[in-house]
């Protein structure tokens, strides 16, 4: 195959994949970029050999996910080619994995670094003065943002930040998956699991027992596994998000999943009789909503 083609073969199938559209370099070499098109080493990868036959691997640590392909199928190469395929995807997935791990760190060295010059966050922060949460050992940095610390029960590994207004983003290069923050650890009784930290907050102050922040729904089981295997005696609660207003209810769906996984109970909230207008998702929506729902009883009575 020509090598043009084998490029724009390769490019297509990262397209279709959903990750983006990479400049490709066919020198048999890892390389990082952002899919969304933006500059610098990012979270998305390939390697493509164009030495022989065509073949290459990509994927994205962002979302944990790799892919191989090949300018032919399996059922088309002969037996040297299948060994060299082979051969080609066991070296790539060393690579990819001792890439990730460099990053991995680099991105927790930055953290700590970060999160040693950030000032305790002050219960009067915006962002949560507007969940109706307290700080809970957070800090800020000097731009105003709330830092929530995950970390994978021996380490810092990456941080969230939560701008005044409620935006969210993590540190770059970062270990999400596995990775969260505890809250009331001092705490008794069963433990809780949420998605994100004003959720987490919300259920621990409601509750008085110990709340750990998973960050998103995908993030669920693997935060559930380590927390059963540091606490396996205990009882365990999934409250999921009930992403009633996202197809296939991202949040209930992988609630059950993690809660099944590990032998822990799910408590999803009902809004049934709520009003909806804001698309209410979570128990900190729950809580805060839950006085209007009196008012409106009392009003009618």
């Amino acid at each position: 195959m020509e090598t043009w083609r084998a490029i724009d073969r390769f490019a297509e199938a990262i397209r279709a994949a959903g990750l983006g559209e990479p400049d490709i370099i066919g020198d048999g070499r890892i390389h990082r970029y952002y899919a969304d098109g933006r500059r610098g080493q990012g979270p998305e990868w390939y390697k493509l050999h164009l030495n022989g036959l065509p073949a290459g691997a990509f994927g994205s640590w962002r979302l944990g996910m790799t892919e191989s392909w090949c300018a032919k199928s399996r059922d088309e190469m002969n037996v040297i080619e299948r060994a060299d395929f082979s051969a080609m995807l066991a070296k790539a997935r060393a690579e990819r994995d001792a890439e990730q791990a460099r990053q991995h760190q680099e991105s927790a060295n930055r953290a700590a670094a970060i999160w040693n010059q950030a000032t305790p966050a002050p219960d009067a922060h915006p962002y949560l003065l507007k969940k109706g949460v307290r700080a809970h050992g957070t800090r800020v940095d000097r731009f105003g943002n709330l830092i929530i610390p995950a970390s994978d029960g021996q380490r810092l590994t990456t941080l969230q930040f939560i701008a005044p207004d409620g935006g969210k983003k993590f540190l770059s290069g970062g270990r999400i998956s596995g990775s969260w923050f505890a809250i009331g650890v001092e705490a008794a009784g069963a433990i809780l699991i949420a998605e994100g930290f004003a959720t987490a907050a919300t259920l621990h102050q409601e509750t008085g027992k110990p709340c750990v922040v998973a960050f998103n729904a995908n993030n669920l089981l693997p935060v559930a596994r380590a927390v059963r295997r540091l606490n396996p005696r205990a009882d365990l609660i999934v409250c999921g998000d009930e992403d009633q207003w996202t197809p296939g209810n991202p949040g209930r769906t992988k609630a059950r999943a993690a809660a099944l996984d590990v032998g822990a109970k799910v408590l999803m909230p009902d809004f049934s009789g709520f009003d909806l207008s804001s698309k209410p998702t979570d128990w900190n929506d729950w809580y805060r909503l839950r006085p209007e729902i009196k008012a409106s009883k009392e009003a009618t009575r």
